[in-house]
């Protein structure tokens, strides 16, 4: 296990952090429509199809969670984890994920029962993380919750670009994110 450091500068912790600033990016294209909302948006006057819009939309997502992968490993490779870094990954996870979602339910490319799901547990297991560190308990990540994590990204993927088994691969997801709530709260109880 890496030694968690106090140094917050480091190459993890900004790739963290664009992820972050990638997620409201990502939405905006996800959801553009029929223009900004102003009469002289400067991508108003581009005349690109809608469908740019949502490679553009699925490019930054992809672009963002492959720096999900990369942080991680940096950060144990270069022993370079961090008490902020612990705290805003999991959140750049889910504040890109949960993003993705609103978005494809905005368009209405996802399923909202699934989504409905999928946000519930979330907002579960992000409540009883804070009521574990006010308690001075850790809820360690598992395997199943990082599986989870790689589930939605891969169904967000296919949903933003219409690819096929988009759905099917959205009720996985809604398998292993219940599964893995289920995990946490009985780690919690124990």
């Amino acid at each position: 296990m890496n030694q968690i450091k106090n140094d917050n500068l480091n190459l993890p912790n900004i790739l963290v952090i664009f992820r972050i600033l990638l997620a409201p990016l990502m939405l905006f294209f996800l959801i553009y429509q029929d223009g900004c909302g102003f009469e002289n948006c400067p991508l108003n006057s581009l005349g690109w199809d809608k469908s740019w819009y949502n490679y553009f939309a699925g490019l930054i997502f992809v672009i963002a969670s492959v720096t999900d992968f990369f942080d991680g490993f940096i950060a144990r490779s270069w022993s370079q984890t961090t008490k902020l870094g612990v705290i805003l990954d999991p959140l750049a996870d889910k504040m890109l994920v949960l993003a993705a979602f609103i978005g494809l339910l905005v368009i209405d490319k996802a399923n909202a029962f699934a989504i409905f799901l999928i946000l519930s547990r979330e907002f579960l297991i992000t409540g009883l993380r804070v009521v574990a560190i006010s308690e001075n308990k850790e809820i360690a990540t598992t395997m199943i919750g990082k599986i989870k994590t790689v589930a939605q990204m891969v169904a967000v993927g296919f949903l933003i670009m219409d690819w096929s088994f988009g759905t099917e691969l959205l009720w996985l997801a809604v398998i292993f994110t219940l599964y893995s709530g289920y995990e946490y709260i009985r780690g919690y109880l124990k």
